[in-house]
């Protein structure tokens, strides 16, 4: 019989595997311009996948689109 840790590690890991699947994935290759702006994005910001704006149009895109 499994006792009541076994039982949580068996919960914990259905909802991490659950939460997991939602979350973005970064595999796609980041832009080396702001499609906003122009600007170059930074090396250290293009290394995160799928990056498409420089930190201040990102910024301003997420304060629209709240």
């Amino acid at each position: 019989m499994a006792d009541i840790v076994d039982l949580a590690d068996e919960r914990i890991d259905a909802e991490m595997a659950a939460r997991l699947k939602v979350l973005p994935r970064f595999d796609v290759k980041s832009l080396a311009e702001c499609i906003e702006c122009g600007e170059d994005i930074p090396y250290a910001r293009q290394i995160i996948g799928g990056v498409k704006r420089c930190v201040d149009c990102q910024h301003h895109y997420e304060v629209k689109n709240r």
